[in-house]
């Protein structure tokens, strides 16, 4: 007979593929709501040890909030205004750069004229057509709404941030309840999972973006390479972005390198320290600092990775990791999710078995005792 209480296999899987459509139609379309709430998720759970910590010495709970608050908000005004000095320091060398910039466009031109025939004329007409769309696209009014969304979402992070910690307790209080009472001691465990993990993978990550910075820096320092410092933290913000960030990171160096110092050696030597951090930074930071906190394999990452940034640009890409790694902990303990869980999981087969067989072996051991 049939058991007609258990649904069949393509009725849950075509209900999965809906429900994973609806999600990533909602994050797409309000990705101007959705990204700096979780990104504001993501800040206020990194700052609860502080606060918690402020708390313990007396600090009034709405003090020791804003405090903490207070304290992300310098911390990120500090790197931003060492930028904005290295910037400052790049503008000032804008006559050289021009200069180097103006050969570069004229080898490119005499190359394009000797390998695909194009003439001087055709190839400045073509520049004119793309200067004339260009001007077009920012002289429309979209381009306001360009401009003055970044500077919102940074007003909006800190509010978002400083509303979910403080009405915390009543957030978690409706996670529990949203479920039934037989299912309350399960999301607990989930949620104090979700709260370690994300905990550990922000720290690990500021961790392994200062390291990148020290390294990129001592590095480029040793090569006297102009704008090391940019260059160094630049690189090590964009390698926030897993697996894209480092490649992205390394073509803008070159480039910088390339018009500040056109020498074929300097812009090897570059390239040489970009790959030597990432070497370090693949195969010894993200394990021990990182990769330990969040298990997930590499192909999910990677398209986890690039969905993010469909559906949400850069954020997208930032996010995707710590929502893949909750998305797990859900599925690891939702009945008819887990092998879902299984396959964002890196654990394979023979593993997975290994740890089964050793925790029934600790389970047996214990009732025997």
């Amino acid at each position: 007979m049939t058991d007609t209480s258990t649904p069949p296999f393509y009725q849950k899987l075509s209900q999965s593929l809906l429900a994973i459509g609806l999600i990533m139609l909602a994050i797409y379309l309000g990705q101007d709501i959705i990204v700096p709430l979780a990104m504001a998720g993501l800040i206020a759970v990194l700052l609860r040890p502080v606060e918690s910590w402020l708390e313990r010495i007396g600090v009034p709970k709405i003090v020791a909030i804003s405090l903490a608050v207070l304290l992300a908000v310098v911390i990120v005004s500090a790197v931003t205004v060492v930028l904005s000095m290295q910037l400052a320091d790049f503008s000032d060398e804008w006559p050289r750069l021009k200069r180097n910039l103006n050969e570069v466009y004229r080898d490119v031109r005499r190359w394009i004229r000797r390998e695909y025939s194009v003439s001087y004329w055709q190839q400045e007409k073509y520049l004119k057509n793309a200067q004339t769309k260009t001007l077009e696209n920012f002289q429309g009014a979209e381009t306001l709404g360009v401009v003055t969304g970044p500077l919102g979402t940074l007003i909006l992070i800190p509010i978002y941030a400083f509303l979910l910690l403080y009405y915390r307790a009543m957030l978690l209080h409706f996670m529990v309840v949203l479920f039934a009472e037989k299912h309350k001691e399960k999301v607990l465990e989930g949620l104090g999972q979700i709260k370690a993990i994300i905990q550990s993978y922000m720290v690990g990550l500021l961790l392994e973006t200062a390291a990148v910075a020290v390294m990129n820096s001592v590095g480029l320092l040793i090569l006297n390479v102009q704008y090391a410092i940019l260059l160094s933290i630049m690189a090590a913000i964009l390698n926030l972005v897993p697996y894209i960030g480092g490649l992205v990171a390394t073509a803008l160096a070159v480039m910088v390198t390339f018009i500040s110092h056109p020498e074929v050696d300097t812009i090897l030597g570059v390239v040489g320290v970009f790959i030597f951090v990432q070497f370090i930074d693949n195969n010894f930071l993200v394990p021990v600092v990182v990769g330990s906190k969040v298990k997930i394999n590499a192909l999910v990452s990677i398209l986890g990775v690039l969905i993010g940034g469909a559906l949400a640009g850069l954020s997208g890409m930032f996010l995707s990791i710590p929502a893949i790694a909750m998305m797990k902990v859900v599925f690891d303990r939702v009945d008819g999710l887990q092998p879902w869980g299984v396959l964002l999981g890196d654990q394979t087969p023979e593993q997975a078995d290994n740890t089964l067989f050793r925790l029934v072996k600790r389970k047996k051991k214990k009732v025997e005792e």
